[in-house]
């Protein structure tokens, strides 16, 4: 079969490589008809995060069940399925508490796992032709339709950037008549920022420096902020005041809730072409009201080839602890728990009340993917959200 593979640092291949086949009794295969892009991918595609060459990519999968294996009883060949990125067993401890992502038997001597990400586990990614798919009862999400159809791009974002997206919603304790501000405009602030105005919030801002992803953010009804123009906690700031700010709240002119949708590989502002991964932390400390909440959702990773100045290759970062705990704020982070939102936005999708896929802007074939892969990097030719179709 035909699957994107890790080459080296900025550089993916598309070769020929082993089918995937049944291991267990309770393994599917999947065709695979939709595979998506992730930032996470880009992680490892710059080289930062320790992905062997020959890596499979990939963790955003939607296809059509073609082999199940003799101990699957809850699809059948010909099902069409998306697949959560953090594959789980279903019964550990911690999978019946609904914590999947921390699955305690797909990664011996760890917890939780993920297709085609670099030392999670060592499962071949979903950018193939062809996934194997463990604990398949537990993993697949049946979704109806045929291949190619009008929800294609929706479904496919079930996968992991709207569950994501509405994830960091959850860590940020989004409510409705809420005040948000989003950092990152990627998919996955984009779909935060749409997640939090399908919750109810009333005022949703979010900060970027590219002008496609700004402009997208306007497009799902944000409030788009460019940090290219100034300090954006100030402008957030300003922007809440011209609104006209609470009667008794005058004094609190930040936001409510602050969201980090960019992790460890966050921009300086005053030197955008250097990296600096206490930039959103600080913004958000400074932003977020007394007595509000942070939901961190960008990656921060615990081993970094090529650490920024302030970074460690360990992870480790100086982050404003005591200002979040004089203003009494909560911080929530973590990986995606994608079985509690699944079955949830789905039915979201198929209702009408969502379209997740408003932030797809290209398509292509697995041929296609190293272009894809360099213009996503350099924030180029307004790839915002990338489907490959195998």
């Amino acid at each position: 079969m035909k699957a994107v593979v890790f080459a080296g640092t900025r550089t993916v291949t598309v070769e020929d490589v082993p089918d995937a086949t049944l291991e267990e009794p309770s393994d599917v295969v999947i065709r695979v008809t939709s595979s998506a892009i992730c930032g996470t991918d880009l992680h490892m595609y710059d080289g930062r995060t320790g992905a062997e060459p020959g890596l499979v990519l990939g963790h955003e999968p939607l296809g059509v069940v073609e082999e199940a294996g003799p101990a699957v009883e809850m699809v059948k060949p010909g099902d069409r399925v998306v697949i959560p990125t953090h594959l789980y067993c279903g019964v550990c401890v911690n999978c019946a508490k609904g914590l999947s992502a921390a699955c305690l038997r797909v990664r011996p001597g760890g917890f939780g796992a993920a297709y085609g990400y670099a030392g999670m586990g060592g499962y071949r990614g979903a950018q193939a032709e062809l996934l194997r798919v463990p604990f398949a009862d537990a993993n697949c999400v049946p979704v109806p339709g045929e291949p190619g159809d009008a929800l294609e791009d929706d479904f496919v974002l079930l996968a992991d950037a709207f569950v994501t997206g509405w994830h960091a919603t959850e860590l940020a304790r989004v409510f409705a008549g809420s005040t948000v501000a989003v950092f990152g405009a990627g998919a996955i602030g984009l779909l935060a920022a749409y997640s939090s105005l399908l919750k109810g919030a009333a005022e949703v801002y979010v900060v970027d420096g590219v002008t496609e992803r700004l402009d997208k953010a306007g497009e799902l009804g944000a409030t788009p902020v460019d940090f290219r123009q100034g300090d954006p906690v100030e402008r957030i700031r300003d922007l809440r005041r011209a609104g006209g700010l609470p009667i008794g709240e005058e004094s609190m002119c930040g936001v409510e809730i602050g969201i980090d949708a960019v992790g460890f590989q966050a921009r300086d502002r005053e030197a955008p072409e250097r990296e600096n991964p206490m930039q959103v932390i600080d913004d958000l400390a400074r932003l977020v009201n007394p007595t509000g909440h942070v939901g961190v959702i960008g990656v921060y990773a615990e081993k970094d080839l090529h650490p920024a100045p302030g970074g460690h290759a360990d992870g480790r970062l100086t982050v404003p602890w005591a200002t979040f705990f004089s203003k009494g704020v909560s911080v929530g982070f973590g990986r995606t728990h994608d079985r509690r939102y699944t079955v949830l936005l789905r039915d979201l999708i198929l209702s009408g009340r969502a379209r997740p896929s408003v932030i797809v802007t290209h398509h292509g074939g697995l041929d296609d993917a190293p272009d894809l892969y360099r213009a996503f990097d350099e924030r180029a030719d307004g790839v915002i959200k990338a489907v490959l179709r195998p």
